[in-house]
């Protein structure tokens, strides 16, 4: 790795090199995490297969109102973040501002409905009552956690827009690819945890 890897130009922005550089580690962390997702998923589906009955017989099947609602909420955050991307890029820090603070709201919202979720759920099966409990906590946990660090991380990229980052920074662009990220793993977890057992 050569000293202008990691230089700053002039103005305090990261070079191409240290942007592409940026760009293939967060490239490296989303596969790292996507495989992380994908044995828990595979895990949960080694389960439902090894059992004759998946949830297992007295368990209901997942409710589907808040799930979906929480859906909307994330699709429609990844759509306004996108509208605030581009808006950057034409010259308009206001309608990333706005698009970014949406997104994150909206965020906001996932994780309150998650949370009345797991309440409603507490009270009829705990994380450690069977295999489909732990794995269905775990998987929708984990991911939950991902909302929360996406949030952070949106956050982060508003303060660097607000001190004038570019909208080719680094910054930005990584934040934005997790917040997607995040949103395509829930539509995984969605179609496998709450969908699924409604196919069999």
């Amino acid at each position: 790795m050569t000293e202008g890897v990691l230089r700053l130009d002039a103005h305090g922005t990261s070079t191409p090199a240290q942007g592409e550089l940026a760009r293939w580690g967060m490239l490296l962390f989303l596969v790292n995490e996507g495989m992380l997702f994908a044995t828990l998923i595979a895990s949960y589906f080694f389960l439902a297969v090894a059992n004759a009955s998946w949830p297992p017989a007295g368990v209901e099947k997942p409710p589907l109102t808040l799930p979906l609602i929480m859906t909307a909420a994330l699709l429609s955050s990844s759509g306004m973040l996108v509208i605030g991307e581009r808006g950057l890029r034409a010259g308009s820090r206001t309608r990333y501002r706005a698009g970014v603070s949406i997104a994150i709201a909206l965020g906001v919202l996932f994780v309150g409905l998650q949370t009345k979720e797991y309440v409603d759920k507490l009270r009829v099966i705990g994380p450690t009552e069977h295999a489909y409990a732990s794995t269905f906590y775990t998987i929708t946990g984990l991911h939950g956690a991902h909302v929360v660090f996406g949030m952070l991380f949106l956050a982060w990229a508003l303060v660097r827009e607000a001190k004038g980052a570019s909208p080719r920074s680094p910054a930005l662009k990584n934040a934005a690819l997790y917040w997607h990220f995040v949103d395509g793993v829930w539509l995984v977890i969605l179609t496998s945890l709450y969908l699924s057992p409604r196919w069999a």
